[in-house]
């Protein structure tokens, strides 16, 4: 069994963080950071004789975001460290739990993926883009350019006459057309 100076803070930590808590529940945002950093070198640590190298920051940061939602419950009449060694716990159980969800082998470098990048880009680029234009104008060019519906169809879609979807379509990519030419950073 580990000795108790390692399963949780010292009692000069506790008692530190416990006042840090204190000052932190009364809204001092330095206390609060300090604690956090305080507490975040302690997790590393406890979860870094726990679990694979490359879960260790998903645990601490899970711990801390579950510290940070349950700050309100600490009662100051107790140590901080028991608290925190519980919440850690906990995490560190349902690490436990997504270790054993994984697959065991792992995947052959062998293995061909396609490079997605560009299209994510684009995509981003094309959402950002369409956010700029009218409602109307953007689902008008989405239906017909993107989705390749007929602008019949895209009349039935968005509820608008025939004119009124290849008008907006017009005006859309008018204004999309004046948005790219003014952009610096295209290529």
């Amino acid at each position: 069994m580990a000795p108790a100076s390692r399963e949780r803070p010292s009692r000069t930590a506790q008692d530190d963080w416990s006042s840090l808590m204190v000052a932190a529940q009364d809204g001092h945002g330095g206390a609060y950071r300090r604690l956090l950093a305080e507490m975040s070198e302690w997790l590393t640590r406890y979860f870094q004789r726990r679990l694979p190298p490359g879960d260790v920051d998903d645990a601490v940061q899970e711990t801390l975001l579950a510290v940070h939602r349950r700050r309100h419950t600490y009662d100051p009449h107790y140590p901080l460290g028991p608290w925190l060694a519980a919440i850690a716990k906990n995490k560190w159980v349902d690490q436990l739990r997504s270790l054993s969800r994984r697959p065991l082998e792992e995947l052959p470098d062998a293995i061909a993926v396609d490079d997605h990048e560009a299209s994510v880009v684009s995509s981003s680029v094309l959402a950002s883009l369409l956010d700029e234009l009218r409602p109307a104008q953007a689902q008008a060019i989405l239906l017909v350019k993107v989705q390749g519906y007929s602008v019949e169809e895209a009349s039935g879609q968005i509820g608008l006459s025939v004119s009124a979807v290849k008008m907006n379509i017009h005006r859309g990519l008018a204004r999309l057309t004046a948005i790219i030419e003014k952009t610096a950073d295209v290529e």
